[in-house]
């Protein structure tokens, strides 16, 4: 990368906030809370893709089931040549390109999602799939907390430490915060790596924003031959904007004139 993993952060959350902004959307807080992972997802040496060739066969898929955080995904993809940088204008825009919840219609995006509780099944048919046909690419997804409360999360980790799909690499960004209220509050999930793990899965926890810790960790996957791996990287909501961070309200908060304007100046506006 021309750039650090900090600055390239900082640039990808400026394009969330544009976007927000633009397309008069919320769901700010769920995109800035993954962009660290996002960053090192794709600008490091661990997914394998071409964006000249965004149906690459050999390529690792990756699927965010958070789909209403889709803009981080794009503002990732753009920036690494995937579709023009004037997209990002058209985010949540009739007759856009960028829908606001992510689609597959758009070059990069395997699958789309909003409805949580589907990305970690979609992600085991194709593991099983691959595993199958001899395949050797890997399957990643990213979870948010409030997947974790869908029971489809919990047949699909059955399913993939049963099968030993270890050929997925499941993220969830844990940011402790769902759309109206912390996680505690709503349904607590305890100790979720020692629950992922006694499904037979190999499960580390991280800092989601340390940059180093979070290549360092992706490099090691498969954690254990013949189990998935489960990283429960514990983010904040709303992550370099402080008026963001670790609120209930920038789940659905809309991005006004003057927040752009402020969050742009903690974030460097260039």
């Amino acid at each position: 990368m021309s750039t650090s993993y900090e600055q390239f952060s900082n640039r990808i959350r400026r394009h969330c906030l544009h976007m927000a902004h633009i397309g008069e959307s919320g769901h700010i807080g769920s995109m800035l809370s993954c962009v660290d992972l996002m960053v090192v997802l794709y600008g490091g040496n661990v997914l394998r893709f071409r964006p000249d060739d965004p149906k690459w066969i050999d390529r690792d898929r990756f699927i965010m089931s958070k789909g209403h955080a889709g803009a981080a995904v794009y503002a990732v993809l753009t920036e690494h040549g995937f579709f023009p940088n004037e997209w990002m204008d058209t985010y949540y825009q009739d007759n856009g390109k960028l829908m606001g919840h992510i689609s597959h219609y758009v070059p990069g995006v395997e699958y789309s999602t909003g409805s949580l509780g589907h990305g970690l099944s979609v992600c085991c048919g194709m593991a099983l799939a691959a595993k199958e046909k001899n395949k050797h690419h890997r399957i990643f997804c990213m979870l948010s907390d409030g997947d974790c409360n869908e029971g489809s999360t919990w047949e699909a980790i059955m399913f993939a430490g049963q099968e030993k799909l270890d050929n997925i690499i499941t993220i969830v960004d844990y940011n402790k915060i769902q759309a109206l209220g912390f996680v505690k509050d709503i349904i607590d999930l305890g100790n979720i790596g020692k629950k992922i793990s006694d499904f037979g899965w190999a499960v580390k926890e991280i800092n989601g924003h340390d940059h180093q810790e979070i290549e360092r960790t992706l490099m090691q996957v498969p954690f254990e031959n013949g189990k998935p791996s489960f990283i429960v990287a514990h983010t904040v909501k709303g992550k370099g904007v402080s008026f963001l961070e670790n609120t209930v309200a920038s789940h659905y908060a809309k991005i006004t004139d003057q927040m752009l304007e402020d969050a742009l100046k903690e974030l460097g506006d260039k």
